[in-house]
């Protein structure tokens, strides 16, 4: 190899060296600009506490922006405008520095930012490399995504406590793993605090327009009140939340075959979050009037096989439809399990304005409609064409 092809190899690995160098402490700058800066990790409800944390700060009179990775990633300004996250390619950390750089240029007082990695390397690398939280936030531990973070609880726990901050402060709701938690954060020299759905009363959670959930709001105040938001004013502020579109919505409709509730359950998709759903909807007390909606993806059947089982039994419905992909192999599932087939129809294929139509004849007068599984494809579709609906009977 010739000294000039040397040269020239030594400088183009200085040069790379110096702009890795150069990004990092123009990284660096950016995150002291913003003096708030609240990471929020966990497997169920990362993008609602996010959306409560932002409005609670909002409501304290903080210039807020929030990046949600949920059910459609959404960067929300300090205006209160939201804009979609637009990938080219599949997700990335990287977007993480973007959003950091962008939200120091608003120039916010406080940025709220959902981890969106899966691994648990990544899940550290955003923490401890990229975010820096003065606030971290563990929403709880469930069997999500166990394949990359599992197989145990234990794992999944562990994984998630990648994002666990240094010399900051810790807040969960998580009951399982709590000491666990705990110990994570004294070993970062952090403060740890715990939320529990008791400290939210059923007076306070009758203010939200959306199905939402106590310990998610009290590990929200907790957030803001440790930022010196009073717990009044977050909590007035966070009544008018703009749910996510994951987020478990309501809607009722009259339709030719009589009212209907609509219930959009497609993200939560894990057993524990799905027995709650039922408890707390009460839909125990008169399966006969629910009918339940599974949106199967073919990429996501292990998710069907923790469900399958619980119907008939912990998720009782008059109904099963089954929509989506590879139907017929959950239809199969359901068989095996001793569930009646008269009382399941499979309607995967048709179009989301023929599905509802179908699904108001099934539901009885007064009854609910839940959909369950997973959001994408015909789940986003049909949620689509209800707000269509929805506008269209409002006007």
């Amino acid at each position: 190899m010739s000294a000039s092809v040397m040269k020239l190899i030594v400088f183009i690995l200085v040069t790379l060296v110096a702009l890795g160098v150069w990004e990092m402490a123009r990284h660096r700058w950016h995150l002291r600009r913003i003096p708030v800066r609240v990471h929020v990790n966990g497997s169920r409800g990362k993008s609602s506490v996010a959306r409560l944390i932002a409005a609670g700060l909002r409501g304290g009179g903080q210039r807020v922006v929030v990046k949600t990775t949920g059910s459609a990633a959404r960067v929300i300004h300090c205006d209160g405008t939201e804009t979609p996250v637009v990938r080219r390619g599949g997700p990335n950390i990287r977007e993480q520095l973007k959003v950091i750089r962008d939200a120091a240029n608003e120039q916010c007082e406080a940025l709220v930012i959902e981890c969106m990695a899966v691994r648990p390397d990544l899940q550290y690398t955003c923490e401890h490399q990229i975010v820096h939280a003065t606030h971290g936030v563990i929403t709880n531990v469930r069997p999500d995504h166990v394949e990359v973070m599992g197989p145990t609880m234990a794992d999944v726990a562990k994984s998630l406590s990648g994002t666990v901050p240094r010399r900051a402060k810790l807040f969960h709701a998580e009951d399982v793993f709590a000491s666990f938690f705990e110990l994570r954060a004294e070993a970062a020299r952090s403060t740890c605090t715990e939320a529990t759905a008791d400290k939210v009363t059923a007076a306070e959670m009758e203010g939200f327009k959306y199905v939402e959930f106590p310990e998610n709001v009290a590990l929200a105040l907790d957030v803001c009140e440790a930022t010196g938001v009073p717990r009044t004013v977050a909590l007035d502020a966070m009544y008018d939340v703009q749910p996510d579109v994951g987020a478990m919505t309501l809607w009722h409709f009259e339709t030719d075959h009589g009212a209907v509730t609509f219930t959009n359950g497609f993200a939560a998709n894990d057993p524990q979050s799905y027995r709650r759903i039922w408890e707390r909807l009460k839909l125990v007390e008169r399966p006969e009037n629910v009918v339940m909606v599974f949106n199967n993806r073919e990429d996501r059947m292990r998710r069907a096989k923790d469900l399958v089982p619980m119907f008939g039994r912990e998720l009782a419905a008059g109904r099963y439809v089954l929509i989506g992909e590879e139907t017929r192999t959950v239809s199969d599932m359901l068989r095996r399990e001793g569930l009646p087939m008269d009382r399941v129809e499979d309607l995967s294929g048709r179009p989301a304005p023929e599905l509802w139509a179908k699904l108001t004849e099934l539901c009885p007068d007064g009854g609910m409609v839940i959909g369950i599984g997973n959001i994408k494809g015909i789940g986003n579709e049909l949620l689509a064409h209800l707000r269509l609906v929805m506008a269209e009977e409002v006007a």
